[in-house]
């Protein structure tokens, strides 16, 4: 390792489904963030980890900032929001297909606090006209001096390379803060319940996205052969909610089950037998105690 080899820290801040957690994964190279659809998919702060021969990128994919509708959201907004201060550098990201708007607005004014260099990402240019880019540029320029600009579109990979060579020009020189092969921090419990999570949100509509907690209930390994048991919880508010998840004679929950195994078994390299429930908690999202209990600790903001 060379004296010149850089480290560090990097946001990721922008409003809801611009494309963080789809960015992450592509440079990471392997799934670690959720991918939805639907707006706010991810919940707590995704940390994953990139090393090249000169580099090494410990990227911190936050809840995209909205306004809350409950302690939840709360926790979303403030989690995205702290993150600001804890990291070497800060990619904002936005999508190419949306206008500037109220959220776009009022993330610029909390960057305005910070001292860490700030770099504008312009996502999904693969959905825009090449011509439409620059009064893109030139519209969020006005609002802050950026250190750089870098437009990419994370689902088809374009221009990737070129951001991870301005990030890392902004990183300071440091060690490796974790060995070549690590890529997240987030233990496997916390990534299964991610992946039971994201299919709920691919099969379900309207308001039951974002009422849904997964809790890993336990895993165990066989000994007598390569096959690991997990048993999970998928937790909702309404028992309306229950039965679409459930679905008519259980069609529902077992297409959850078997697309969700899948990623798991290719997560853990080995045979699973995945084992789901469904329960109903009335408003936990507005209950102190249910937020804790499934993860979201404010003493982690």
């Amino acid at each position: 390792m060379t004296e010149q080899y850089h480290s560090g820290f990097i946001a990721i801040i922008g409003r809801p489904n611009v494309g963080k957690s789809t960015f992450m994964n592509r440079v990471i190279g392997e799934k670690i963030a959720i991918m939805s659809d639907k707006p706010q998919t991810t919940r707590n702060k995704i940390q994953g980890v990139l090393t090249t021969d000169q580099t090494q990128y410990v990227f911190i994919d936050t809840p995209g900032v909205h306004k809350p509708k409950h302690r939840l959201g709360d926790f979303m907004v403030q989690s995205a929001i702290n993150t600001l201060n804890e990291v070497d550098v800060i990619m904002f990201m936005v999508n190419a297909d949306e206008s500037f708007g109220k959220g776009d607005e009022y993330i610029i004014e909390r960057l305005k606090q910070v001292k860490n260099p700030v770099v504008l990402v312009i996502n999904k240019i693969d959905e825009v006209h090449p011509d439409e880019l620059l009064p893109i540029i030139d519209t969020y320029r006005k609002q802050l001096d950026f250190e750089d600009i870098v437009p990419i579109s994370a689902l088809e990979g374009n221009n990737t390379e070129e951001l991870l060579n301005v990030l890392s020009k902004h990183l300071p020189e440091g060690p490796q803060y974790y060995p070549e092969d690590h890529l997240t921090d987030h233990p496997e419990r916390f990534i299964i319940s991610e992946f039971i999570r994201e299919k709920v949100l691919h099969h379900t509509h309207e308001e039951i996205p974002h009422s849904i907690a997964v809790v890993i209930d336990s895993i165990k390994e066989r000994e007598d052969q390569d096959m690991i048991d997990v048993q999970a919880t998928i937790v909702v508010e309404r028992n309306s909610q229950k039965g679409i998840i459930i679905g008519k004679q259980g069609k529902m929950l077992k297409q959850i089950g078997s697309e969700a195994r899948t990623d798991i078994e290719s997560l853990l390299g080995t045979g699973i037998y995945l084992e789901l429930w469904v329960k109903v908690q009335k408003d936990w999202r507005n209950r102190q105690f249910h937020l804790r209990d499934y993860g979201y600790r404010e003493d982690e903001y």
